[in-house]
């Protein structure tokens, strides 16, 4: 639970908004001005808000603190955090995206559900921490929030057209299966001069120096990484490997698990990648069906309880009467599609037809007939004629293609959307120590205050 909570209270520490009021609530005549340490545009991080981010990400690796940076590299990559979190804020309020109450509610319940509790016992396990409700609220929000900002950068830049699907699979570089990475970015700017690249080449030969005299991977992630996700030791958790991109994809089908990759140079810097594990792809084989129908639809003419009679003297006349299923099909279902051919459904897959005749469908044995049924349609009755194994394999494998082309251009994109964010962004980091001594894919070079 402490754990859960340490992970919880971070993130939506990082979120919180900045307010004008620059005291703490309540703070003693001792304590001292709760100070700005960065401006973001309009917006300002707080001392405190920086305080209870890094206090959460200490929680976090409780007990592993020997992963953690020194307090002053730490807190610098919290203070990149809650800037690049306070950037999209604010991109997605200026495009006019929100997030409703009722939207924050059934996040909540999902959170809640995911750990095994209610809302009340998450409220109070929250609360528990000394930490307000009403925040995590506020950090679901805006966790929503950058998520639509997220979808709405991708859906207007990414596109997977059919010919890039076939040049994927037919591609000698084409491999299949996952592989679980994690990674170091040291970004080059946009822009940068050679002395720039030289410099950020160099970092990247530090952070493999330290790995290989024996650091973590993972602290090596939190202390030298650039990318978002660096806090969270840069693991990138199981992706497809024909989602990597060709060049690193060459390099890890090389490595074994637990291996760690030279500086790679990609487009937008230098990269360091870690086999943790990988997993190969099998065929994908599937059971379908092959049944037929009788579906009686309720109507004005026809209540639901009429329907319902009407399907029980049609099953009466198959089961006891020994009618022909086919012949009463035609005449009375009202299925469109299938009533002209019997009621014939043809093979497929089981939730072709929906959940309700999926589940009837596993009841059945071949040859076996359903008591009536009702769905949204109305009034089923359902035979099941055979099942066979289908390989799916060819299906699947294009509809993963396309998954990972898609997600390979959605990364890329995003990547690029929150570098011209910050490269566009005025920030102002006025706590001297906490100034970064060079630049990054996360923004330009902090200004002076």
């Amino acid at each position: 639970m402490k754990q859960l909570l340490a992970t919880l209270l971070f993130a939506f520490a990082i979120a919180l908004p900045a307010h004008a009021q620059l005291l703490a609530p309540s703070a003693p005549a001792s304590q001292p001005l709760d100070r700005i340490v960065a401006v973001v545009n309009d917006d300002v991080i707080l001392q405190s808000d920086l305080d209870e981010a890094a206090h959460a990400i200490e929680q976090q690796y409780a007990g592993q603190a020997g992963q953690l940076p020194p307090v002053n590299v730490l807190r610098r990559q919290v203070l990149n955090r809650l800037i690049l979190m306070r950037l999209q804020i604010q991109k997605a309020q200026d495009q006019g995206i929100t997030v409703s109450d009722a939207d924050v509610d059934r996040a909540v319940q999902g959170v809640a559900q995911q750990n095994k509790l209610t809302p009340e016992q998450l409220r109070a396990a929250v609360e528990q921490q000394g930490s307000s409700f009403a925040a995590f609220r506020q950090q679901l929000a805006d966790q929503i929030t950058v998520q639509r900002l997220h979808q709405g950068v991708i859906q207007n830049s990414v596109s997977v057209t059919d010919s890039e699907i076939d040049n994927l699979l037919n591609s000698p570089n084409y491999k299949a299966g996952e592989v679980h990475l994690a990674h170091i970015q040291i970004s080059i700017p946009g822009g940068a001069d050679a002395a720039a690249i030289q410099a950020s080449q160099a970092k990247a030969e530090q952070a493999l120096a330290a790995i290989k005299g024996g650091m973590d991977f993972n602290a090596a992630a939190i202390r030298y990484s650039d990318a978002p996700d660096a806090l969270d030791g840069g693991d990138l958790g199981w992706r497809r490997m024909d989602e990597i991109p060709p060049a690193f994809a060459d390099t890890i089908s090389s490595m074994q698990p637990g291996q760690v990759s030279p500086a790679l140079r990609g487009p937008t810097g230098f990269h360091i990648l870690k086999l943790i594990g990988e997993r190969k792809g099998d065929r994908k084989m599937v059971t379908e069906y092959h049944a037929r129908q009788i579906l009686i639809k309720p109507s004005d003419l026809l209540t639901s309880a009429q329907a319902e009679q009407k399907a029980q003297d049609l099953y009466n006349r198959i089961v006891n009467k020994h009618e022909d299923f086919a012949a009463l099909a035609k005449e009375y279902s009202k299925d469109d599609t299938t009533a002209n051919l019997g009621g014939d459904m043809s093979w497929f897959q089981p939730d072709a037809w929906g959940q309700t005749i999926a589940g009837k469908l596993a009841e059945l044995k071949d040859g076996q007939v359903s008591q009536p049924f009702q769905s949204e349609a109305g009034w089923h009755i359902l035979e099941r004629l055979g099942t066979r194994q289908s390989d799916q394999t060819v299906q699947l494998e294009r509809a993963q293609a396309r998954q990972a082309i898609g997600n390979r251009k959605s990364d890329q994109a995003y990547d690029d959307f929150l570098r011209d964010l910050r490269s566009n962004a005025y920030i102002d980091i006025l706590v001297p120590e906490l100034r970064e001594t060079d630049t990054s894919a996360n923004g330009a070079t902090a200004q002076a205050g």
